[in-house]
């Protein structure tokens, strides 16, 4: 399998609240709308699905739909800290008539960076951050170093 993956699906409770929030307020476009919402997101697919139908389709139990760590977080790295503030001010600002809000104020991190957290309308966490070891090529896409440590 190549080291690589495509699609990043969030289990929604309330599709026209999502797109509201991914289109209303973040301003991305919608690819296809059928049931599911896919946007592209600069190399990979984010989509959009029912919560109760993304977990029938995987063959799982559905489960609540509600706050709280999920076990994962999607991240939006930024070209410089004054991106991060930007994002997350209007999340700040114009969030919460999505659903969404600011989980954690941007902030000088540990890893030598700089990041803030906020939650979508379904409580997925997205981290906001710039990482100034990880430059971001003209593309837009995220640029490991070089070299590795094993």
């Amino acid at each position: 399998m190549d080291q690589r993956y495509s699609i990043l699906t969030l289990g929604t409770a309330d599709m026209a609240r999502a797109r509201g929030f991914y289109e209303g307020l973040l301003g991305w476009k919608p690819f296809m709308t059928e049931g599911i919402t896919f946007y592209d997101a600069g190399g990979f697919i984010l989509g959009l699905f029912g919560h109760k139908e993304l977990a029938e389709d995987a063959n799982l139990p559905v489960g609540p739909v509600g706050e709280g760590y999920r076990g994962f977080a999607v991240a939006y790295n930024a070209r410089n800290e004054e991106e991060v503030d930007a994002v997350l001010a209007l999340i700040e600002t114009q969030g919460k008539a999505h659903g969404a809000k600011v989980l954690k104020p941007a902030h000088k991190a540990f890893w030598g960076g700089y990041s803030g957290y906020f939650a979508d309308p379904d409580g997925n966490a997205w981290e906001v951050a710039y990482n100034p070891f990880w430059p971001i090529d003209d593309a837009g896409h995220l640029q490991l170093p070089k070299t590795q440590t094993t």
